[in-house]
């Protein structure tokens, strides 16, 4: 098998693999209906780009070709959209999201004189010279553009994300974090692939030309593929924020502007300490500052300030910080030696192996074992 042979039979796979899986979100049921929508248009408009590798197999048609190589312009938006959906509960579709589709729109405009309109010979000589023609140049820097602009934009959420979540939450879904960050980066990976393949494109080094092209669509079907496994392993993936929500910085200097003198500001430091040793609502897994606040009878924005910018502490640190003791008190009793790591870990607050022993580690630089053998 020869490498354009195997690049199509790379491509064939991918296509299918990408189909099946957007069918699949599509028919599924659950709640996250947008961003299963979303991510499945993603899927399909990915799949219908990698077609054109083994398109003239089967089709002859070069305004569908054109089409084709313009829909590319869809991706970024689209995945761009999918986070937004992903990561705030109440993201929903507006008038204003279609003007995502302008770049997509344009690129096709470029084409109509000398593609779309052009008759035989005319429509085929431009086909032929197209990727040296002005309106594929031109195509290709509007392409460049919008992927730096959604790229940007997506990592820009993901550290809003992050950050709103580790000040409002406790035992925070970060495998969300990651995923989606992973993903973003297996996306710029490949594009970076393509950048390549398009530079390439230009010289003589076709070998190289047809082996980025290879891995670009692996890299792509590996994703794919990638991306069944976590659906399988982890249906219950996504926990989202308030798009309403602010990092604690945006309103910390307002708030201290107010009326709140540094000894009003100590007292309910001490409140709060005192009100987190006597009730232990650490105890709660799923403690969120708003249940918090309302619990110490402090408004929740002055709370969140206390403890992210007084104490220096995100929330879901200084939660941790209080079950990791709990943890240490029942560690260190000889009474409670029967009690299993995992058995404490779930008494103190916790709800996961990992977070539990990194949490344990941040303030004792041990693990639960050697702390207790010690």
């Amino acid at each position: 098998m020869d490498k354009l042979s195997f690049l199509e039979v790379i491509a064939a796979i991918a296509v299918f693999v990408s189909l099946l899986l957007a069918v699949f979100l599509l028919t599924v049921q659950t709640e996250r209906k947008l961003e299963n929508r979303l991510f499945a248009a993603f899927l399909i408009i990915n799949a219908i780009d990698i077609s054109g590798i083994f398109m003239h197999l089967f089709v002859d048609s070069y305004n569908l070709k054109a089409f084709k190589i313009s829909a590319y312009l869809l991706v970024m938006p689209l995945f761009y959209l999918y986070v937004n959906a992903v990561c705030y509960s109440d993201f929903t579709l507006k008038r204003k999201h279609l003007l995502h589709l302008i770049p997509f729109i344009v690129a096709n405009l470029i084409l109509v004189p000398r593609l779309y309109l052009a008759e035989g010979a005319a429509k085929e000589d431009f086909f032929t010279t197209m990727w040296h023609s002005p309106e594929m140049f031109f195509y290709q820097l509007i392409g460049e553009l919008q992927f730096f602009f959604y790229i940007v934009g997506v990592f820009m959420i993901l550290k809003k994300y992050k950050k709103i979540y580790l000040e409002n939450y406790t035992n925070p879904n970060t495998l969300l974090y990651k995923w989606l960050f992973q993903l973003t980066i297996i996306f710029l990976f490949i594009h970076v692939c393509i950048i390549f393949k398009n530079i390439i494109r230009y010289t003589a080094y076709n070998d190289l030309f047809i082996w980025l092209h290879i891995l670009a669509g692996t890299s792509f079907l590996l994703a794919a593929c990638w991306f069944i496994l976590k659906a399988l392993n982890y249906p219950e993936l996504f926990r989202r924020i308030d798009s309403t929500l602010q990092p604690t910085k945006d309103f910390a200097e307002t708030l201290e502007t107010e009326n709140k003198t540094d000894e009003t500001k100590s007292f309910q430091i001490e409140q709060l300490k005192k009100f987190m040793v006597e009730k232990e609502p650490f105890l709660e897994p799923s403690l969120t500052i708003q249940e918090l606040a309302d619990q110490v009878n402090i408004p929740v924005r002055e709370l969140s300030v206390l403890i992210n910018h007084h104490l220096n502490q995100h929330f879901f640190d200084f939660v941790n910080e209080y079950r990791v003791k709990k943890a240490m008190t029942i560690l260190k009793d000889p009474t409670k030696k029967g009690y299993t790591v995992l058995e404490i870990l779930y008494e103190v607050g916790f709800n996961s192996k990992s977070s539990f022993h990194t949490s344990f580690k941040k303030y004792t630089n041990q693990t639960p074992t050697a702390f207790r053998n010690s």
